[in-house]
């Protein structure tokens, strides 16, 4: 594939990014139709996550979980960065074959995993050492669900969870219910590169 960082492209933390107008995007959406849940192009809180994830990166080789992973960007980042085994996960099949395709152009190994969050299992969660993901408590609805799958990443070991938002209502109730029962750093978080972009980063473990 070609991989030069075109006007229909993006480099971004130094990865190979496409926009909605590259041909090989065109190709997919044309092969697998509309995304169904929000995962149709790179979400601006995935430059925050990055961002914060260079200053408090993972330990190299460590296990991780990127969940509502949309395109991936962030679990790629961590194995092209940090030689992690990452699994990119989301509810909507047709999302995981762009996050496929952006491992291949950026020349990492992932594995995809096509499931609601709500349905990860404490023994699933046994696997990894680190979930991360970005903008992914959008609805009122969510709070719950996520505020319950941290809980099951805390007592089935993942030794860190980490997340980002533009700073939503639903994800800020989220937050503040894991800070009361976990210790954790919840704050504002700016990442002027690649795009001036900044929001709200919960960091638990």
């Amino acid at each position: 594939m070609d991989q030069i960082v075109d006007q229909n492209s993006r480099n971004i933390f130094g990865m190979v990014v496409r926009k909605n107008t590259h041909k090989d995007i065109r190709r997919l959406k044309k092969q697998l139709g509309v995304a169904t849940i929000h995962g149709n192009k790179f979400w601006m809180s995935t430059s925050l996550l990055i961002d914060y994830l260079q200053v408090n990166p993972p330990k190299p080789q460590m296990k991780i979980l990127e969940i509502g992973c949309g395109w991936g960007i962030g679990g790629i980042y961590c194995a092209k960065n940090y030689q992690c085994e990452v699994t990119l996960l989301d509810a909507d099949a047709t999302v995981l074959p762009y996050a496929q395709y952006h491992a291949d152009i950026n020349e990492v190994s992932i594995n995809t995993l096509q499931l609601r969050y709500e349905k990860i299992t404490k023994a699933m969660l046994g696997e990894y050492d680190m979930v991360i993901a970005s903008d992914i408590c959008f609805w009122d609805e969510m709070v719950k669900p996520l505020k319950l799958l941290v809980d099951r990443c805390y007592n089935s070991g993942v030794q860190r969870v980490v997340m980002t938002d533009p700073g939503r209502q639903p994800f800020r109730d989220m937050a503040i219910q894991c800070m009361e029962k976990y210790a954790a750093f919840y704050e504002n978080w700016s990442a002027p590169h690649p795009y001036n972009t900044s929001g709200l980063v919960l960091d638990i473990g």
